[in-house]
């Protein structure tokens, strides 16, 4: 039988322990590098509010109902929530959370993720985390309950309560007016969050957005100018749009990554100038950082800055040119090259491609390696096997964002040397595969493996332009976004290189004499927005193929 000791010990254990895991669940902080968090010793400003709720309400009625008992709970799973996403989204992704943008792509990751799963692990999974938000619910309401009928009557009847509650309040109040002498005590609150994603989505749907896009691009000056001169420099060449998925600069500046990726960045050079070609690089600025590729990908197609999600969506909905409708205007055929595609799409009306290849297109027939099944290095071989470049076909246009140098960058596909190998059902040896296959994401320290599928990445390329080429072209890399800030650390810039890949030494100096370098190692000053670079591209394209400085290897 408890001792009348031990029960007041337990009436002030209980809601003692209550009070500091609800005031915990709001003010936790992130566990970088990782989606995880740590606890925090500062108060939470939305407890301190539920603090005086309940005071209120029982002041009021003298009792919580099991109504507002379950209400408090719910509002309080959203603010956890809510702290969850604001403190893990800005050190995993490098950006504030954005419901308006993430709302679609966290559906839709989630979606290619499942499709990689047999059923009943997917409906394992969606069973967890059913329990887990029950439980996690279940929980904030048992605590709730606690000080509720315990701690809060107390606090009614005790003067120092008071006091301690009026300084809690004078010092949360304090916080949301900004004073930083607070923030040691204080930690983020949730609601401006909540009230910042909520303006955000009325101002998305209630708004005419027509007049977020700018009136004239470099692609519509193209059109507008000469036909026979908007790319008389190509000189009927071939051009390829190639998209580097998650290849930043972190690749150059930071010691650990460009130590492992300098020697195949070498390589890489060496491959180039062994088929008969120069490269030349710069740094841009992408309009995205860790995700939203879309973003990249259509502003450099357009010309347009879509560093704001919602112009991405408002062009979307219009008869904007692009590149794509430049380049057939001029004759060209156009190929959207979309291996990362396995739903519906219907986006790609917009683009307008002549010929559009998604994942089922292309036929796959080896191992899945990883979330999106189909290496790059079979991609560009099969869209050329599909497609092949002889001397009757047109002149082509082709866009091609590459997928396999993705979150969570594991398993890393065996480089096949043999191209026509890579085009069978056994693309792979059974060793090397056995190995990258064993190969498991590593979500706390993805470092080593994105450097190791950066080194993949041009090293298939490298290999690619040591094939015989069909008939002259000019190939574009562009990096279309830096990878997750578990990778680069907070605070990293939205760089991305840009290499260039030709034998046109003339061509070439055009963009050289637009801040280019020759090589793969540029100036690290970024050259201007990735947006930007469709205006170079065209001035390039437009320049007149005489008359300029030639460029060395």
């Amino acid at each position: 039988m408890d001792s009348p000791q031990s029960k007041d010990w337990r009436r002030i254990i209980r809601p003692l322990i209550a009070l500091v895991l609800l005031n915990g669940m709001l003010s936790f902080r992130e566990w970088w590098p990782t989606p995880g968090v740590l606890p925090d010793h500062r108060l939470s400003t939305e407890f301190v509010w539920v603090w005086l709720g309940l005071l209120a309400l029982l002041a009021w009625r003298g009792k919580v109902s099991a109504f507002a008992l379950n209400g408090l709970a719910f509002i309080y799973l959203l603010l956890v929530l809510g702290r969850y996403g604001d403190v893990t989204v800005p050190s995993l992704f490098g950006r504030p959370i954005n419901l308006y943008w993430d709302g679609a792509q966290i559906p839709r990751f989630l979606w290619v993720s499942a499709q990689e799963m047999p059923w009943w692990q997917s409906a394992g999974v969606v069973t967890i985390a059913v329990l887990a938000f029950w439980a996690l619910f279940s929980l904030l309401r048992a605590q709730i309950r606690v000080i509720a009928q315990e701690a809060a009557p107390y606090a009614l009847r005790s003067h120092w309560v008071w006091g301690v509650t009026a300084v809690a309040v004078g010092l949360s109040v304090a916080n949301l007016a900004g004073v930083k002498e607070t923030w040691p005590l204080i930690s983020k609150p949730v609601i401006p969050t909540y009230w910042r994603q909520a303006q955000l989505l009325k101002t998305a749907f209630s708004h005419d957005h027509t007049t977020l896009l700018p009136a004239k691009t470099a692609v519509d000056t193209a059109l507008e100018a000469n036909p026979e001169s908007s790319l008389a420099a190509l000189s009927g060449r071939d051009v390829y749009l190639i998209m580097l998925e998650s290849v930043g600069a972190i690749t150059y500046d930071d010691s650990r990554v460009r130590e492992q990726v300098q020697p195949r960045r070498s390589q890489f050079l060496q491959d180039v100038s062994a088929s008969g070609q120069h490269v030349i690089s710069a740094f841009f600025r992408s309009p995205t950082f860790a995700g939203g590729s879309d973003l990249a990908q259509l502003g450099l197609l357009s010309g347009i800055d879509l560093s704001d999600p919602m112009r991405h969506d408002v062009l979307l909905t219009t008869q904007r040119p692009t590149l794509i409708s430049l380049f057939r205007k001029q004759g060209y055929q156009t190929f959207g090259v979309y291996p990362a595609l396995d739903w519906a799409w219907p986006e790609s009306a917009f683009y307008g491609f002549d010929v559009f290849l998604e994942r089922r297109d292309f036929g796959y027939q080896g191992p899945a390696m990883g979330f999106w099944a189909v290496p790059d290095q079979f991609s560009a071989a099969r869209f050329e096997q599909l497609h092949p470049r002889t001397g009757s076909a047109p002149p082509r246009f082709v866009f091609f964002p590459t997928i396999t140098c993705h979150l969570p960058f594991n398993p890393v596909p065996p480089f096949q040397p043999e191209w026509n190998k890579v085009l069978s059902a056994q693309p792979f040896g059974a060793e090397d595969l056995a190995q990258a296959l064993a190969e498991k994401p590593d979500w706390l320290n993805m470092t080593p493996s994105y450097a190791r599928m950066v080194n993949y990445t041009y090293q298939w390329l490298g290999a690619y332009f040591r094939q015989p080429e069909p008939r002259e072209a000019i190939y574009i890399l562009v990096g279309d976004h830096q990878p997750a800030a578990n990778i680069t650390g907070e605070g990293a810039s939205w760089d991305v290189p840009v290499h260039i890949v030709s034998r046109d030494k003339k061509l070439l100096a055009s963009f050289i004499k637009q801040g280019f370098q020759s090589g793969m190692e540029p100036k690290r000053q970024a050259l201007g927005e990735l947006h930007e670079l469709t205006g170079m591209m065209l001035k390039s394209f437009a320049a007149p193929p005489t008359q300029l400085a030639e460029v060395g290897r």
